[in-house]
């Protein structure tokens, strides 16, 4: 049925009109012709401006990144965000000052550190603060600054400067998108990035918080390379996505049950 390339690269562009993610392995199988044979497909697509190479794989040309909005976002891999949510907060002990960056993922781990013994807990989020003084937080700090409903934070100079008088044991950082091929975590404005790379200079341990769709898109902004984070915990969705990747990055990984 796909003896040629046209046939084949026909079927690839539509398959990715459906997934998110099509990795190599599975292509050989699906076409069963051998692991050159896509890549040059792949290839062939690419320089046509029809996808996007990634680590053993590719992506739609298209899921380029401009922020979604909050009331998007907030409906997105509700699943997967709890299951991320469970597992980052596992990372935090009792008695840690707590720096959660605005977003949803994020705000998943705000819900189940609210109660929890000793936390000091300091966010730019609106809505994490809302959810925080909500439950009761024994000790909560709400970052100021210029207010932008696109992620319901706020930011700017006066945020940075609030921050930076922080000394934090854990970051929970969201990411708008994670690029493997280049090993960076992304955002999708400057504004953003300054003040999570605020909170990266602030906190001794990075958790980053993403779920697998963060994984098959591109952001403006550079936040840090992966290298320089604690750790990323996504879901198993991101699983065929991580396997492709060196060893020294793929350590850097949990996936979330």
């Amino acid at each position: 049925m796909f003896n040629t390339a046209e046939d084949r690269q026909a079927k690839l562009v539509e398959l990715l009109r459906e997934e998110l993610f099509l990795d190599i392995r599975s292509l050989t199988e699906r076409f069963q012709v051998s692991v050159a044979t896509v890549r040059r497909d792949l290839g062939e697509l690419e320089e046509a401006g029809l996808l996007r190479r990634t680590h053993g794989g590719a992506v739609s040309i298209n899921q380029v990144a401009q922020d979604s909005t909050h009331a998007v976002r907030a409906v997105s891999h509700q699943a997967e965000k709890a299951a991320i949510g469970a597992a980052a907060a596992a990372m935090v002990a009792d008695g840690d000052a707590v720096l959660l960056d605005a977003g949803t993922t994020s705000l998943e781990v705000a819900k189940l550190l609210v109660g929890r013994t000793g936390l000091t807990l300091i966010s730019n989020g609106a809505d994490i603060i809302a959810e925080l003084i909500r439950g009761e937080a024994q000790s909560v700090y709400a970052v100021g600054g210029e207010y932008t409903d696109t992620n319901r934070s706020f930011r700017g100079p006066l945020a940075e400067h609030f921050i930076r008088q922080f000394n934090a044991d854990k970051l929970i950082l969201n990411a708008a998108s994670i690029d493997l091929d280049r090993g960076l975590i992304c955002t999708g404005s400057p504004q953003n990035a300054s003040v999570e790379q605020a909170m990266i200079e602030v906190s001794r341990r990075v958790i980053v918080v993403a779920d697998y769709s963060k994984f098959t898109k591109s952001s403006f902004s550079v936040v840090a390379k992966i290298e320089d984070v604690g750790v990323i915990v996504t879901d198993a969705g991101a699983r065929s996505i991580i396997d492709t990747v060196p060893e020294k990055l793929r350590k850097k990984f949990v996936i979330a049950n």
